[in-house]
């Protein structure tokens, strides 16, 4: 029994020992590269701090990440497509992605990524494994994107001008008819419109069991037809009359501060916290949720399979999973992203952050069948 026990001591120490040599060898192999990651560029406190993770990349493992803004990245999903069907199997022009839902599962499904790598992370050790960090939007993650961040669809009101706020997406329509011009969302397919659709389809059904299944054709004008009724009542009487939409979340923010909207729309629940430290809001503004909970998800990084920076990559996601880059990402004067950390490795305002309850998202497959939907009757 000794001897046993002896051995397994041995074997484990030798895996870790191949564990730390595996990753000196990245390490190694990713100092000189440059990694283009394609992230959503709507927000500049979001860019300001991928801008100080780039420095601290570049000072710390001689990698220099590059921030290739994108609107919607299912622009990089179409180009990593392209890639495939080319037959370009490296020296890829994506390096890494910030992901999640829909957009994970159509490079999935399409063998577009890079992995499994997660696990092999050495900062993997500090994420909160009871966050549902293995699926995405239902989909098995496989070790295929790292957790990044905790999103939350919320709303913020200046207390000030709108004391008490609409507490489910009824009172919304009615608040909306009362003092019209005053509610809008971003228009879809951006990520924050299509959201407040899923949140609003998941309310007006009860949260309708086939939603949690893949959209089926024959019963999904049933399902959903209370939300387009619900929609043909709203944009009569929204911002602009339904006739225009935000671009985004920063546009609705702005919208608010300028007094044209009574609601801006974010998916960080802190959000409000760095519009505020930044002088984007006034001091009165408050994020909440509707009574009935708050839309959430993770949201990830991930690799295509083709990346030319691959190493540089991994190193770039476990930095960004670092105890040090999570609590300035949670930093309410920073971003204010919940971190995917387990609590006692975060330090400053980011320990500090409250989630609110929490409301599972759609199955990805209605996101797109939403989309399409809404682009065919409101389009403009």
């Amino acid at each position: 029994m000794t001897r046993l026990i002896t051995l397994l001591f041995t074997l484990m120490a030798s895996a870790s020992t191949l564990a730390n040599d595996t990753w000196q060898q990245i390490t190694e192999q990713a100092k000189g590269q440059t990694v283009y990651f394609h992230a959503w560029g709507g927000s500049q406190e979001i860019n300001n701090y991928i801008r100080w993770a780039g420095s601290e990349l570049q000072k710390d493992y001689g990698v220099t990440l590059k921030h290739v803004k994108v609107t919607d990245i299912a622009e990089t999903t179409t180009r990593l497509i392209a890639e495939k069907a080319a037959g370009k199997n490296s020296g890829g022009s994506v390096d890494m992605v910030w992901i999640n839902g829909e957009n994970f599962k159509s490079m999935k499904s399409n063998d577009l990524l890079f992995g499994p790598f997660v696990e092999q992370l050495p900062s993997w050790q500090y994420v909160d494994k009871t966050l549902p960090v293995d699926s995405d939007f239902s989909e098995p993650t496989d070790g295929l994107e790292a957790p990044w961040g905790v999103g939350q669809l919320v709303f913020i009101h200046d207390s000030k001008i709108l004391n008490n706020p609409p507490a489910s997406f009824s009172e919304l329509l009615s608040y909306a008819k009362a003092y019209p011009n005053k509610i809008s969302y971003p228009k879809p397919p951006e990520f924050h419109g299509t959201s407040f659709l899923k949140a609003l389809l998941i309310e007006l059904t009860a949260n309708d069991q086939a939603l949690s299944l893949p959209v089926e054709k024959a019963n999904f004008q049933q399902v959903t037809a209370p939300l387009w009724q619900y929609l043909d009542e709203l944009h009569p009487v929204a911002w602009r009359k339904g006739q225009q939409f935000p671009s985004g979340t920063a546009e609705t923010i702005q919208l608010l501060d300028d007094g044209q909207l009574d609601l801006a729309i974010t998916f960080n629940p802190n959000a409000v916290f760095s519009a505020q430290a930044n002088g984007t809001l006034a001091e009165t503004t408050k994020s909440y949720a509707m009574d009935a909970g708050a839309l959430s998800n993770i949201h990830f990084l991930a690799i295509p399979w083709n990346a030319n920076a691959s190493a540089g990559s991994q190193v770039a996601i476990n930095f960004l999973l670092s105890p040090e880059a999570q609590s300035r990402k949670g930093d309410l004067s920073v971003w204010g992203d919940p971190s995917v950390l387990a609590n006692k490795y975060i330090t400053g305002s980011a320990k500090n952050t409250k989630l609110f309850k929490s409301v599972a998202e759609p199955h990805p497959s209605w996101q797109a069948a939403l989309e399409a939907e809404w682009q065919k009757r409101y389009g403009i």
